[in-house]
C-alpha cells in the first residue's frame, strides 16, 4: 500500500554529493537543499488510482452484472470491466507530504 521509495542504489535525490548522504556522519539540514540538482523534500502531486469509464463515472474498479443460466437456474454474476478505462492521471494533494526518500530525521523524542 503506497510506494516503497526509489529503487536506485547509492544516490539520494536530496544529497548534494550524489553518493551516500550519511557517509560523512554530519547532520543534514534543510539549508543544504539548495541547488539545481537537489529535489524538494515535499510532494505536491501523486498519480491517481482512479479510472474513468465510457459513461464518465470515476471509480477504482468497474463491474457489469451478467445473468448466467446453469442447469435451468438463473444466477447473477459480476464481471469486472478492464477495457475502455481511462486513468485519472496526476492529482494535486490537499496537503503536501514529505518524500519517502527524505533522509533527515525531522522529530526525535
Amino acid at each position: 500500500m503506497g510506494g516503497s521509495g526509489s529503487k536506485a542504489k547509492g544516490a539520494w535525490p536530496f544529497s548534494g554529493s550524489g553518493g551516500d548522504s550519511g557517509a560523512d556522519g554530519s547532520e543534514q539540514s534543510l539549508a543544504r537543499l539548495k541547488g539545481p540538482r537537489n529535489a524538494a523534500p515535499f510532494v505536491f502531486t501523486r498519480r491517481s488510482s482512479l479510472y474513468y469509464d465510457e459513461d464518465g463515472d470515476l471509480a477504482h474498479e468497474f463491474y457489469e452484472e451478467t445473468v448466467v443460466t446453469k442447469n435451468g437456474r438463473k444466477r447473477s454474476k459480476l464481471k469486472r470491466i478492464q477495457k475502455n478505462l481511462i486513468p485519472q492521471g496526476i492529482v494535486k494533494l490537499d496537503h503536501p507530504c514529505i518524500h519517502v526518500d527524505f533522509p533527515v530525521v525531522l522529530c526525535e523524542g
